[in-house]
């Protein structure tokens, strides 16, 4: 199944017969301003999506502080974004991915298939010179998609936990984050035992593009993945984690998210923590 669309896909497409829905997910962790981000400059007819209220419910201490969202309001969210059942729809951010990988995640876990990343993002858009417009449009004519969740795999803290030792558990988060040096929004330092530090941001070329397959097959072949009976995946709050996902699903592996991941993790004071580089 295709995970990216390039630039020059994606001009081609939105001049034919049948163009995508364009999805901007702008934010990023401490910065609220999304939409602001967005009203200042946006890729023609792109639909701004809010990721703490449209691709997230409400924070909670068992859920994280991104927990999946009730695919009810999903499929709320996605008819007023304008997506049709049959309908392509391509999504980016400013970020590399790391953010608007949450919703071409969430998508393809309601079940829908012709979702893919614009590779590069925003970043790659201006650089090929293509224009943008300002402002906030009108709503989009509202879509009639139809999700049903489960087309994609999750587990829970015991099965990450699980994973952990039987499998193999992918950090996504930064690596001193994994180590427990810093620890900006969540409970508590460290990671959870038995995990393998992967940044996230190691999957990416420094122009935000995802590095070639091979490259990110060789990536995940030193982590473990060609040996391990299942491959999960975790970062703070489930966000970055789907991008780690859209990576692996590249290099030719599938994985398993944890939704809750360290926020959920890490408010449990049953749960066991590790620090430094070791799982």
């Amino acid at each position: 199944m295709t995970v990216t669309t390039t630039v020059s896909e994606l001009r081609d497409l939105l001049d034919s017969d049948a163009p995508p829905v364009v999805l901007d997910v702008r934010w990023a962790l401490g910065d609220p301003h999304g939409r602001d981000h967005y009203a200042e400059g946006h890729i023609p007819g792109a639909v701004h999506v809010d990721l703490d209220t449209e691709l997230a419910a409400p924070p909670s201490p068992e859920g994280g502080r991104h927990p999946l969202p009730r695919i009810a309001d999903l499929q709320d969210a996605a008819r007023r974004w304008g997506i049709t059942q049959d309908r392509r729809v391509v999504v980016h951010d400013d970020l590399g991915n790391t953010a608007a990988a949450r919703a071409w995640w969430l998508l393809r876990y309601a079940g829908l298939a012709q979702v893919t990343l614009l590779d590069g993002a925003l970043g790659a858009w201006r650089a090929a010179g293509l224009p943008l417009e300002s402002g906030i449009p009108a709503d989009p004519p509202p879509g009639d998609v139809v999700l049903k969740p489960g087309a994609l795999p999750v587990t829970d803290a015991d099965g990450a936990a699980e994973l952990a030792v039987s499998g193999l558990l992918l950090d996504a988060r930064a690596a001193e984050r994994y180590r427990g040096e810093v620890e900006p929004v969540d409970a508590r330092a460290g990671h959870i035992p038995g995990a393998v530090s992967a940044p996230t941001g190691e999957n990416l070329a420094a122009d935000g593009t995802f590095l070639p397959p091979e490259a990110l097959r060789e990536r995940f072949r030193e982590k473990g993945a060609a040996g391990a009976s299942r491959i999960g995946v975790y970062c703070g709050s489930g966000v970055t984690a789907a991008h780690q996902i859209a990576a692996l699903e590249l290099a030719g592996f599938e994985a398993v998210l944890f939704p809750g991941s360290w926020s959920a993790w890490s408010a449990d004071p049953a749960r066991p923590t590790a620090k430094g580089n070791q799982p």
